[in-house]
């Protein structure tokens, strides 16, 4: 593996007292706390396309970063130029888990077969760096938004050919997947979903859209793929409104069509914000409907109306995520991906590490905090004080179906039953974990 962020030493904890920007502060993957390491605990990955696809660009401007993989104008020579440093920055960061679309890796060829050959070239190329690292694929993905082929959606396009195409490009990224022993395969509708009502059919393409994924499961169990499959809700961006629109739609289209038990959710915190949705209102949902998998650890900027891909930053958020997370039990397959990239006028080599040091310090000391709060166990108390009623009796009857409309209108006349209003003690509440943030 030939070195490409040669000023960079492996990054190390050096507590709070630390005035070096290339140091942890608050992650010590090795730390036991609340029962596991923070390593174990976190399960950060690092994502190959912003990381090493982006180039800077955006719709009003070209490329400003002009790195050595993305100068390499031989195209297979730059995809084995990624794999080098995405392992150093890896093994830099003492990272162990990394994520990738199919089309990230390699680049696409001028038919379907000659596109595989590429990625499996490009694999077996990782499956030695893994060996040689110890590092592991948290999930792989299709791109299947990018090709203009795939303008009007693929699962849900109106041409049939692209539909086929689109399984079967699928098929060979889970196989890859497989491969390299991923803990997951994700599935994110990128144009699934419509641009305008005037020549789109709904119903249709919701049918097409489950086939598509009735397909992928059957072909899951087929090769016996032990991972967790995922579908990574989002509102719009790039089209006008996505079938995936966040978890709550996701489970609704699930259960719609028997897929429920075979899919989980990976959401992404900015895409939470773009649904009119807080990040914590997504993972409690999905917690709460057993579809909790995995996460996109990143954020948006209020001011902008797009999905930015910011590090995570927003302590108050990532605690109550981690908080929650931690209370349903803790990742299984999932983890923190960082699906994040760097600001356009962030053009160094360094800035890789200045940007993913602060993420990983800031999912390390939300951990910790939240932690604190599980075991001060003065939120948890709240909320079973809150609902301590439905222990009683009467809320038993309820919701074991012994009550009846009648029955409960007879015990309020009967009861002269007149409730107080309770307060909910929410300032106390936000107080509790406005002191817990530290």
């Amino acid at each position: 593996m030939s070195e490409i962020f040669t000023s960079i030493k492996p990054i190390e904890f050096a507590g709070l007292t630390s005035n070096n920007p290339l140091s942890y502060r608050y992650y010590q993957p090795k730390k036991i706390i609340h029962g596991k390491t923070m390593e174990e605990h976190l399960r950060i990955a690092v994502c190959w396309w912003h990381t090493f696809c982006w180039n800077g660009f955006d719709i009003f401007g070209e490329g400003t970063f002009s790195h050595p993989w993305l100068q390499q104008t031989d195209a297979m020579k730059a995809s084995e130029m990624k794999v080098d440093a995405m392992f150093e920055l890896l093994t830099k960061l003492d990272l162990k888990y990394f994520t990738f679309h199919d089309r990230d890796i390699a680049p696409e060829g001028a038919s379907l077969k000659e596109s595989n050959a590429n990625v499996q070239k490009i694999a077996e190329k990782i499956a030695a760096q893994m060996q040689a690292t110890g590092k592991e694929l948290l999930w792989g993905t299709a791109n299947l938004f990018s090709n203009k082929r795939y303008m009007a959606g693929a699962a849900t396009n109106p041409n049939p050919e692209v539909f086929a195409y689109a399984v079967a490009q699928v098929k060979n990224a889970i196989d890859v997947t497989k491969q390299l022993n991923g803990h997951n395969y994700v599935f994110w509708g990128g144009r699934e979903g419509y641009d305008t009502l005037l020549n789109t059919d709904l119903k249709q393409e919701a049918e097409q859209f489950a086939k598509f994924l009735s397909l992928a499961v059957d072909y899951k169990h087929k090769i016996g793929f032990k991972g967790t499959f995922l579908i990574e809700p989002k509102p719009c961006e790039p089209t006008k409104h996505q079938y995936d629109y966040d978890t709550a739609t996701v489970f609704a289209f699930l259960q719609k069509f028997g897929l429920e038990k075979e899919f989980k959710v990976n959401i992404e915190g900015n895409h939470a914000t773009l649904s009119g949705h807080s990040y914590p209102h997504e993972v409690a949902y999905a917690l709460a409907n057993n579809m909790f998998g995995s996460i996109d650890a990143n954020q948006g900027d209020a001011q902008l109306g797009w999905d930015t891909d910011q590090f995570p930053m927003n302590l108050s958020d990532v605690t109550q995520v981690i908080y929650m997370i931690l209370q349903g039990g803790g990742f299984t397959t999932g983890g923190f991906n960082f699906d994040t990239k760097l600001r356009r006028q962030s053009i160094d080599l360094a800035d890789y590490f200045y940007a993913h040091i602060s993420g990983v310090d800031s999912l390390a000391r939300c951990l910790i905090n939240a932690v604190d709060l599980i075991e001060q166990d003065k939120l948890t108390a709240a909320v079973k004080e809150r609902y301590h009623g439905w222990q009683g009796n009467l809320g038993k009857e309820i919701l074991s179906g012994k009550q009846t409309t009648d029955s409960l209108a007879k015990y309020v006349l009967e009861n002269n039953t007149n409730p107080k209003p309770v307060s909910a003690h929410q300032e106390l509440l936000e107080m509790v974990l406005n002191n817990g943030i530290k």
